[in-house]
């Protein structure tokens, strides 16, 4: 099956994927995008402004500032833990970035809605990793928030 149709083998729930949420604190994001026309500037941008520690991945802005935060060029040069790989990329792209945040010790692996790639994600469960597919993390948060459950103080993944 054409990797671009592929729909998932499982669906983690938006209570599960909002409690994530509330216990993560740093959230890499690849693909992150210097155009705020772009999900993939302004999500990580809005998730910034609640309080997540955002570090953008794109090695084609490599060293450059984005959303005040140095660009990476990829998850293992980042000198900090990461709680959540956030990926903005095509879903061929995700097995390796799926291998590199199980090597970083990432807690969990976040594919933005549309992407999907159940054979990388399942390569992230099987090392412990916590799975969302095909969802938005900023509607998830925003759910969140309007149930009155954004307290993410003391909380941990």
């Amino acid at each position: 099956m054409d990797d671009m149709c592929e729909l998932p083998a499982f669906r983690t729930s938006d209570a599960d994927a909002g409690k994530l949420l509330l216990r993560a604190k740093t959230i890499a994001v690849v693909g992150c995008s210097s155009n705020p026309e772009k999900p993939s500037h302004h999500v990580p941008r809005y998730l910034q402004r609640q309080g997540y520690r955002i570090v953008p991945v794109n090695p084609t802005v490599k060293g450059q500032q984005l959303l005040g935060e140095t660009v990476y060029g990829s998850l293992s040069e980042i000198p900090i833990p990461v709680d959540v790989v956030d990926i903005f990329r095509p879903p061929k792209d995700v097995p390796p970035i799926v291998d590199e945040a199980i090597a970083i010790g990432a807690k969990a692996i976040w594919m933005q809605e549309g992407i999907v790639n159940n054979g990388a994600a399942e390569r992230a469960k099987t090392a412990g990793l916590q799975v969302v597919m095909d969802k938005c993390m900023m509607k998830v948060h925003r759910a969140i928030n309007s149930q009155g459950g954004n307290t993410r103080e003391g909380a941990r993944l």
